[in-house]
């Protein structure tokens, strides 16, 4: 196909014509497709029903050291819940910690004890008259709107086909004592779907941050969430790398089973150095008593080990792979070689991100909604909402059925196209 920049006027002016009649005939359908967040879809929870029968009233509800899953106690976890998660974020079970069911509650409950509280003894970052946080873009806005909310100031990071910005992320942390965390997707990262390199992971750990109380805030959301069973990212495991670099208690590791299991009924999970264990049980023993332990043993009588969650996790990609190759099949078939888009393809994780022509996401999400299809607002994928192109588009495969999915890409591109057409035109 020949490049939109490269056709004349008239011929732009043609393409519109036509595409515009298009546009209008699906409008005229009255859909209501929903492409906003990486919602597992109703295909994929049912892939955990079995669970909801593992316990019932004639169960022995008793944990591995005999506590009944039914009463207070056991303030960080039941032993073979930690087993499990230690196992799925690759950390011992002496070095986490089991929450409730949500690991964006872990993120926000840990900035929130390090405002008031401060780090392992550090002053609280609420006495101090300025807090920063790294933040490689596009990344994910549920991080950024957490900052946001206490009022720490954000620095966006370009992210590169191999991580973040090293030579930038390097020169914040090791010379600005303000620079107090990073935000960190590692693995198939949203939206991208990046994974950290290894030269990336070991630059983290070699880091020698100009605040003590700096931590990286290592969200390894999409660690067993694979597309490909032979085509895998791999990531170094970064308390370890840490460790080694004498960095022990750099990182917070953070994860949950959301999007394995059950989205809000999950189990979320800490993991970090002995110091920063023991800092953070500090807090909980006034926080709570224990989180739902029956839940805990709930997911591990479903799962039994990380075998187990394994194969679970394979049934999922059946699911989420045609999807995502629907999209990545029409954004090639309708805009490759138009030069309107650019595009990565994730082996995991569960988002595409697009970026359109600068200046034209907002355009294109809006004209997408004009017609039925909601998708993530344009910006949310930049702190503060504000991306300086104007460029990047989360793509959300996950949620719609097939057949929805294949109107919801129709329609995108067609969107992409319409709204490129008129900004080459503005410059013609």
């Amino acid at each position: 196909m020949t490049a939109y920049k490269d056709r004349s006027r008239e011929e732009l002016l043609q393409e519109k014509e036509l595409l515009e009649a298009k546009f209008q005939e699906i409008k005229g359908k009255g859909l209501k497709l929903d492409m906003s967040r990486g919602k597992p879809s109703e295909a994929q929870l049912n892939l955990s029903m079995g669970m909801m029968d593992v316990l019932n009233s004639t169960t022995d509800l008793r944990c591995s050291v005999g506590v009944d899953c039914r009463n207070y106690g056991v303030l960080d976890g039941i032993p073979e819940a930690k087993e499990l998660l230690a196992d799925m974020t690759e950390v011992s079970p002496d070095n986490i910690i089991i929450y409730g069911n949500s690991s964006l509650n872990v993120m926000y409950d840990t900035v929130a004890r390090s405002m008031t509280h401060g780090v392992c003894g550090s002053t609280p970052w609420c006495k101090l008259d300025e807090v920063k946080f790294l933040c490689p873009v596009p990344g994910y806005d549920r991080h950024f709107a957490i900052t946001e909310y206490f009022g720490i100031k954000m620095i966006n990071i370009p992210m590169t086909e191999s991580g973040p910005d090293m030579d930038l992320v390097e020169q914040y942390v090791n010379n600005d004592p303000s620079v107090k965390g990073i935000w960190c997707v590692p693995k198939y990262s949203n939206p991208q779907g990046i994974t950290y390199s290894d030269e990336t992971v070991l630059r983290f750990a070699r880091l020698k941050p100009a605040a003590e109380d700096f931590r990286i805030y290592w969200d390894n959301a999409y660690g067993i969430h694979h597309l490909y069973e032979d085509k895998q990212d791999n990531l170094i495991e970064i308390l370890m790398a840490c460790k080694q670099e004498g960095n022990p208690d750099m990182v917070f590791k953070f994860c949950s089973t959301s999007k394995v299991s059950f989205p809000g009924s999950g189990v979320a999970a800490i993991g970090a150095s002995k110091r920063n264990i023991d800092f953070i049980k500090q807090q909980m023993t006034i926080q709570t008593i224990g989180h739902d332990k029956l839940n805990q043993l709930r997911h591990v009588r479903f799962f039994k080990d990380i075998h187990g969650m394994v194969l679970h996790m394979r049934k999922h990609a059946d699911i989420l792979r045609p999807k995502f190759e629907t999209v990545l099949n029409g954004l090639k078939n309708e805009l490759g070689g138009l030069e309107i888009g650019s595009w990565l393809e994730p082996r995991g994780g569960y988002f595409i991100s697009f970026d359109a022509l600068p200046g034209c996401a907002k355009a294109i999400v809006a004209k997408a909604k004009e017609a039925g299809l909601v998708m993530t607002p344009a910006g949310a994928t930049f702190p503060y909402g504000k991306d300086p192109q104007d460029s990047n588009i989360r793509i959300a495969p996950s949620y719609p059925t097939p057949e929805e999915l294949a109107v919801a890409v129709e329609l995108f591109v067609l969107c992409v196209k319409l709204v490129s057409i008129d900004k080459i035109l503005e410059e013609k």
